[in-house]
């Protein structure tokens, strides 16, 4: 895995111990079943309409609320695919290969996936363009919400994918 540089003017993250194994992560980031159960924060729902997990692979998911019609969430590209440890993908090229400028904010992210001893070390790195952009998105409330479908994520792992992590 690459070291990985982190410019706190363009860059938001996130980290979080979840105690479950890089496997039922990966399992849980890959599989459109399961990326759809925790992939928008509650209550919204979540649809995938593709995941095309490979380099240049397309990323294309739709949300709703309150039983509302689905309407567009994300629509990219992977960029970056390596199993159980990284996963980087872009809204900035839409999954047609078109440059995008997706609303609000067009991002870079990376999810890397490290072992720890009490199960998984997941970090997500949110890069943009400029501090303009950053600044947006974390006004916009990005810790609220990648948080919460950060905790979503790892409610699923814990509980539904993966044998307990040994002394957890």
């Amino acid at each position: 895995m690459t070291d990985t540089v982190i410019d706190p003017d363009l860059d938001l993250t996130l980290q979080r111990t979840i105690r479950a194994t890089r496997e039922s992560i990966w399992q849980a980031w890959t599989d459109p079943a399961l990326l759809e159960r925790w992939w928008v924060p509650a209550p919204a729902q979540a649809r995938v309409d593709q995941l095309d997990v490979r380099p240049g692979g397309g990323f294309v998911t739709s949300m709703r609320e309150g039983g509302q019609d689905y309407v567009p969430h994300t629509d990219g590209i992977f960029l970056v695919v390596e199993p159980g440890q990284r996963l980087v993908f872009t809204n900035a090229i839409s999954s047609s290969w078109r440059p995008a400028h997706p609303a609000p904010v067009s991002m870079t992210a990376e999810v890397l996936l490290t072992e720890h001893p009490e199960g998984t070390d997941y970090r997500v790195i949110v890069r943009h363009a400029d501090p303009a952009a950053r600044d947006l998105h974390k006004e916009l409330g990005f810790l609220d919400g990648w948080g919460s479908v950060t905790a979503a994520l790892a409610a699923l792992v814990e509980s539904e994918l993966t044998a307990p992590i040994a002394g957890a």
